[in-house]
């Protein structure tokens, strides 16, 4: 029923923009749609029908997983497939033009792709019959996330938690952070995870400076922060969480440096609310850091959304106009980095209620020294 609820949501947006017709190509709408979890799969959406283009390698996955759309196994390339379906089901229920009324998201289609499908297609209509639309139609309905979305987040959310907690007992100075990351890897499969939202960050030293600082050779030092950025996939929905640790004891500048960024970070968690405007939440964190004189270090945007994928709309950053709703997730991560020295992040998972934000990452965030 669920699926059926987000098709039929579709179709009325559809609707509005005129089109009779859409082809969706990008796997995490697919999912969203229909529970198709594969890797090769089109689907074409009607007023009146929804039909899902898969291959052999999918006959028992589809039929288990698929609900809300009728499934054809076929030979050729799925979309290739599905734009002449569309084509042939537009035309058999009577529209006058129908060059004019088939949609694809331009966001997540090649050139190259394109060219394909329209070379599928009979000479008068490879023109016009496929129409660029103007925003994306699906992405905006996973904006929200119903509650078996949100149970499944706050599951994933929770498990990144166990995970931190393991590595705070594995963690000591002289490991690779390459063993940081091994480490942490294996133990999110043990736990369930599907896999990883994105290539764990592992950054010690000098190296924390380094937004997206991935795991390398370098040995974890005796005295110096470490940062572990990272995110599990749990029934296709990612988590993200960042904790920045100590090892020995910090320098009264280090320490300062880190308090700032952590009153940041709980000042942007608490201007999260339904209604909120994303830049003002971006505000709240940098504000404090301007404050601190480190607004200059902060070189990022304060958050964004997560769900199906590891980033996805809202952003929560500078002069960002987009409003948060009940059921959104984001990201609230300021960080600072200064080049040469140390750098510092501190990231939860926030769900947005009417009232406020629910941290769905409740790791300590005091500083832990090792």
């Amino acid at each position: 029923m669920e699926h059926l609820r987000r098709i039929g949501a579709l179709r009325r947006k559809l609707t509005r923009t005129g089109l009779s017709g859409l082809l969706v190509t990008h796997l995490p709408d697919l999912r969203y749609l229909c529970g198709f979890t594969g890797s090769s799969a089109a689907l074409a959406i009607t007023r009146r029908t929804a039909r899902m283009f898969t291959d052999g390698r999918y006959i028992a996955q589809a039929k288990a997983e698929v609900a809300g759309a009728q499934v054809e196994i076929v030979t050729r390339a799925p979309a290739i497939t599905a734009v002449e379906w569309l084509a042939a089901q537009l035309a058999s229920q009577g529209a006058s033009q129908p060059e004019q009324f088939a949609g694809f998201d331009p966001v997540h289609t090649t050139v190259a792709d394109l060219q394909r499908w329209k070379a599928a297609l009979p000479a008068k209509l490879r023109r016009n019959f496929l129409t660029p639309i103007a925003a994306p139609l699906v992405e905006p309905l996973r904006l929200v996330k119903d509650e078996d979305e949100l149970r499944i987040m706050s599951e994933a959310a929770l498990l990144g938690c166990q995970l931190f907690d393991h590595m705070l007992g594995y963690l000591r100075p002289g490991l690779r952070e390459i063993e940081v990351a091994a480490e942490l890897e294996h133990q999110a499969r043990l736990v369930g995870a599907e896999g990883m939202s994105f290539d764990t960050i592992v950054a010690s030293g000098q190296r924390s400076a380094l937004p997206h600082g991935h795991a390398t050779e370098a040995r974890l030092p005796r005295r110096g922060f470490l940062t572990l950025d990272f995110g599990i996939i749990h029934d296709g929905y990612c988590s993200d969480m960042t904790r920045t640790v100590y090892f020995g004891s910090p320098r009264p500048e280090e320490r300062r440096a880190y308090q700032a960024v952590l009153e940041a970070q709980e000042a942007a968690v608490a201007a999260v609310t339904a209604g909120a405007i994303c830049g003002d939440v971006d505000e709240a964190a940098r504000s404090v850091l301007r404050n601190a004189g480190l607004a200059e270090a902060f070189t990022h945007s304060t958050g964004h959304g997560v769900g199906l994928e590891i980033h996805e709309s809202p952003r929560v950053g500078a002069n960002q106009t987009t409003r948060l709703q009940a059921g959104m997730v984001v990201t609230i991560e300021p960080g600072i980095y200064l080049e040469g020295r140390f750098g510092i992040r501190i990231e939860d998972m926030v769900a947005v209620t009417r009232d406020g934000g629910e941290i769905l990452t409740p790791a300590p965030k005091t500083l832990i020294e090792l």
